[in-house]
């Protein structure tokens, strides 16, 4: 590895040392005024109560702990065996190698030399065993096991050599050759993560200046024609001379922004549809603030979904819509369909359902943070402000995929001391939101912890009991394969719930880039089958793989839905809504941090 060094230039070394002093004695004063009895407090998470069942079960087999043992030392043995005949000379395979998705590992370094290649394999089999050795422990509660599960694979992943400045060649390389420079540089980087986040550590993962919505993101071109409290309505401008009879509202979750389905025009899929005759609505959420603190589900259906539906008959004159929901917005499509179905109100011509829950049964590794005394906790957070900060979920959906979105920025931003690159995902990643204390209480008691949608009547809304079998309408559901936050089995699982038709596809990649992955992309796969079967197992034994995106599947599908009924091409404010601001509106504009608009 080549260490020349560039010494840095004394004065600027002096400087950003002083710089780097006064902001950390400046930020250690604010979290002592801030933070006057700081303790380790109580085991919210249950994680100490977790290990204790494991020791308690790893224990109590003591052969397989010691076959656990014998296993890793064996491996050990190889690495050592493989690491001398490398250095005579001799052409050895790799003990470990890494996964072809993991990219801790990718620089040259990490192979060709040596003492990094030795440190990389034995890291990969210590994680290996490690990792085995906890999974493989009999008899432990389940929820326990899911959190040793989680936790541990946290704990090796924090503990990868590519995290260190010693044993990471990369940071090894830049550390010699700007003497040191892009230490301090990082340490900068730190110092304004931790102002950012007012105490806490809040990682840059893009450039956020180097984005402005409307301008290089949300630029489909549009106008808010209604709001409530709640949220906003934009329309967009048609881009073809005829569209379909029947608009098409979007309906995003209220966790993010709406824009990741606008985030640039060849990957939009608001244009997208505009382009294959589409009249678009999407409903923008509030970002909002403790005045909205008792606003509870059922107000984001009446005065959210039901009030966008409201919207879009005075804005096409047409009561009947198609109807798009995206993850959380799609489990709120499924409770106003069945209101809808309820009430005998027939407004909804088919429905699409983005990556979305209805069933709860099996979250994934997001119901590790879902418990009683997790959520006893998180609601005397939630009471004493209002409403549950967005950096907090933010943080949680980021530990899913530590590797990539946490230790992958800890290595460029503080080791190497670079900035982050402008990414337009990752700025939208960062755009989170608040959830009223009121609402996201009932939807983690009652869906993720009781799973009660799925129960005719298990939960009611502005006093209507839910039965999702009464929906009967026309239904496709798109899950993907990798989906970390709305596992693909149980959306499947979910869709079975409805009473009509369901059309079920699984697209390739995970919970984003697997919905926005346009047809021009020619990334990823898709499956499909005809024949809804009884469990996903079945489903996917006999589906049909086919390249590239599902988007193409779905408009042929919508278009069976749609028949041929066009009619001219409809702009924003000439019928009986009228223009309240230009797309994407102040809802969406309003960034973490800021005081929401509320009316």
């Amino acid at each position: 590895m080549d260490t020349k060094s560039q010494n840095p230039d004394p004065a600027d070394f002096a400087r950003v040392c002083r710089e780097v002093a006064q902001r950390a004695a400046h930020l250690l004063g604010e979290f002592a005024q801030k933070h006057p009895q700081v303790s380790a407090g109580g085991d919210e998470l249950g994680i100490g109560k977790a290990y204790m069942d494991l020791y308690s079960r790893m224990l109590a087999d003591p052969y397989a702990l010691a076959s656990l043992s014998m296993n890793l030392a064996l491996d050990y043995a190889r690495l050592w065996q493989s690491s001398w005949l490398r250095l005579a000379g001799q052409p050895v395979e790799p003990v470990a190698v890494p996964a072809s998705s993991d990219s801790r590992f990718k620089n040259q370094d990490w192979s060709e030399n040596f003492l990094f290649d030795f440190i990389k394999q034995s890291y990969l089999i210590a994680s290996r065993h490690i990792q085995h050795a906890v999974a493989s422990v009999e008899g432990l509660p389940e929820e326990s096991q899911k959190k040793v599960a989680f936790f541990t694979r946290q704990y090796v992943d924090a503990l990868a050599p590519s995290n260190f400045a010693l044993s990471n060649p990369q940071v090894l390389r830049e550390t010699f050759a700007s003497g040191g420079q892009n230490l301090l540089n990082g340490l900068n980087n730190l110092l304004s993560d931790i102002e950012k986040g007012d105490g806490a550590l809040r990682i840059s993962m893009t450039d956020e200046g180097a984005f402005e919505m409307g301008k290089n993101v949300a630029t489909t071109p549009g106008k808010v024609v209604y709001q409530t409290d709640l949220m906003q309505l934009i329309q967009y401008a048609p881009t073809t001379p005829e569209v379909w009879r029947r608009p098409l509202l979007i309906i995003p979750p209220w966790i993010n922004k709406y824009y990741i389905l606008d985030l640039r025009e060849k990957n939009s899929f608001i244009k997208w549809a505009l382009d294959r005759g589409h009249t678009v609505f999407v409903v923008s959420w509030v970002n909002p603030d403790a005045t909205l603190a008792q606003k509870g589900f059922e107000d984001y259906m009446l005065e959210g979904s039901l009030a966008a539906m409201d919207a879009v008959a005075k804005a096409t004159g047409e009561r009947k819509i198609n109807v798009i929901g995206y993850c959380l917005g799609g489990t709120l499509l499924g409770c106003t369909l069945a209101y809808l179905a309820a009430k005998g109100e027939d407004r909804v011509g088919c429905a699409t359902f983005f990556v979305s829950l209805l069933d709860f049964s099996q979250p994934g590794e997001l119901g590790v943070f879902i418990d009683e005394g997790q959520v006893q906790s998180l609601e005397r957070k939630m009471n004493e402000r209002g409403f549950l900060e967005g950096s907090e979920m933010a943080s949680t959906f980021n530990l899913l995929r530590a590797n990539d979105l946490v230790w992958s920025f800890v290595i460029n931003n503080y080791l190497l001391g670079k900035g982050p690159f402008p990414f337009d995902l990752l700025y939208w990643n960062s755009d989170s939101t608040r959830m009223p204390a009121k609402m996201h209480s009932f939807y983690l008691r009652n869906m993720y912890m009781k799973n009660l949608l799925g129960v005719p009547g298990g939960i009611s809304l502005a006093g209507v009991p839910i039965d999702l079998s009464r929906v009967k309408v026309p239904a496709y559901f798109i899950s993907t394969a990798e989906d970390h936050i709305a596992p693909w089995k149980s959306t499947y699982k979910g869709a079975r719930y409805l009473g009509g038709e369901v059309r079920f596809v699984l697209g390739g990649s995970g919970h984003i880039a697997g919905i926005v992955n346009p047809p021009s992309a020619k990334k990823y796969q898709y499956w499909t089958n005809d024949a809804f079967a009884p469990t996903p197992e079945e489903w996917f034994a006999t589906a049909t793989q086919k390249p590239g995106s599902w988007w193409e599947d779905w408009q042929q599908w919508m278009e069976k839905q749609n028949g041929a009924d066009k009619v001219p091409a409809r702009t924003p404010g000439d019928a009986e809504l009228k223009v309240l601001e230009d797309a994407p509106g102040s809802y969406a504009s309003l960034r973490l941090g800021a005081k929401a608009k509320t009316g």
